[in-house]
């Protein structure tokens, strides 16, 4: 073949392989965002082909609270979730750089951020162990003061409230935001406030309650563990927190009744961290004595045994002074989720 002819053809794979390496990077400089993961899991494409679709690109995930559990409502796994997160942390000190190698930073030893993760409840009975389900707590408005657990669960004004949360919430078909949780779901309830003042006071009761009148987890143990870890919370200072078991009110055979305390009637809106809620919040606490195994991780037992009933583990502030914004409870972010997480369970009749 002639020299010439020989240069060419060479000069035109070259520029062929330029213009393919040129068009292929214009194309992968489009970042891969939320509702981009959204869409392929409900093409209901593999997760290892969604996982390596997370580890290939440039992306612009939005990793807060709230999105997290936009994203597991519609489906994402939590190594799709995982892949997200270390994908945001690119570019961070002690993240991997683009080529896989430790940066700098964690080259001299320093160790890479935790990822955020969810808060996680184990429950042990005898010799096994089960993850229960993280659920939110919805919140209603009523005049009733709040004095006793069974004065608000004969209230038709929070009865009435939480039935209409039950009939509008979305609630999650998946789980795998904690799929160590062993297929639980995240309920992600929605906050429901009552209008049901015909004369606006400036204080009003808050009331938390569990849509549904009985949890989904029954327990045969009267004096259950339980391994807690919120260690990795995003938003919180997990030494601000350690988890209580607190008893259940049924109410109308609609709902449970968590606890209620007093605020300003347009507290749910303000963006301040102002309400001391917790100061002289109403709750069945149950005695327990928590056993710190380092920040945001516990174990706790009650104290004597369960009496058969319903119960909740959540996640208290350990001074009842802290003040919380209301827009983040009601929004269940950052310290408002701490607050509005609850991990429900039933102490059968029979338990031993």
């Amino acid at each position: 073949m002639p020299r010439k002819l020989n240069f060419f053809l060479a000069t035109l794979v070259v520029l062929g392989t330029l213009g393919t390496t040129q068009l292929f990077g214009q194309h992968a400089q489009k970042p891969l965002t939320n509702d981009d993961v959204i869409a392929m899991v409900h093409k209901k494409l593999p997760e290892s082909v969604i996982v390596s679709a997370i580890q290939a690109g440039p992306s612009k995930f939005n990793t807060s609270t709230s999105e997290l559990i936009r994203l597991n409502a519609a489906g994402v796994t939590e190594n799709e979730l995982n892949a997200m997160l270390a994908a945001s942390g690119k570019g961070t000190p002690g993240a991997a750089s683009a080529h896989g190698q430790p940066s700098s930073d964690q080259n001299a030893g320093e160790m890479p951020p935790s990822k955020p993760r969810m808060p996680r409840v184990m429950v042990t009975q005898g010799t096994s162990s089960q993850e229960l389900k993280l659920e939110k707590t919805q919140l209603a408005e009523t005049k009733t003061k709040p004095s006793s657990m069974k004065s608000l669960a004969a209230d038709s004004a929070v009865t009435q409230a939480m039935q209409a949360g039950v009939n509008t919430a979305v609630y999650s078909a998946t789980s795998h935001m904690n799929s160590g949780i062993g297929g639980s779901t995240v309920q992600e309830a929605g906050s429901i406030f009552s209008g049901v003042m015909s004369h606006r006071t400036p204080t009003v009761t808050y009331v938390w309650g569990v849509p549904s009148p009985a949890s989904s987890n029954i327990l045969q143990s009267s004096k259950p563990a339980f391994s807690v870890d919120f260690s990795r919370a995003a938003g919180i200072n997990p030494d601000e927190y350690e988890p209580a078991i607190v008893k259940l009110t049924p109410a109308q055979n609609t709902c449970r009744i968590v606890g209620a305390t007093q605020g300003k009637e347009d507290v749910r809106s303000s963006p301040a961290a102002d309400w001391q809620m917790y100061s002289h919040f109403l709750e069945e606490r149950v005695a327990s004595t928590p056993l710190k195994l380092g920040p945001g991780k516990y174990k706790v037992t009650a104290n004597s045994e369960l009496m058969p009933g319903e119960y909740g583990v959540v996640l208290r502030p350990v001074s009842k002074e802290k003040k919380f914004s209301g827009g983040d409870v009601a929004r269940a972010q950052g310290d408002g989720l701490m607050f509005d997480a609850i991990w429900t369970f039933q102490v059968s009749e029979d338990s031993e």
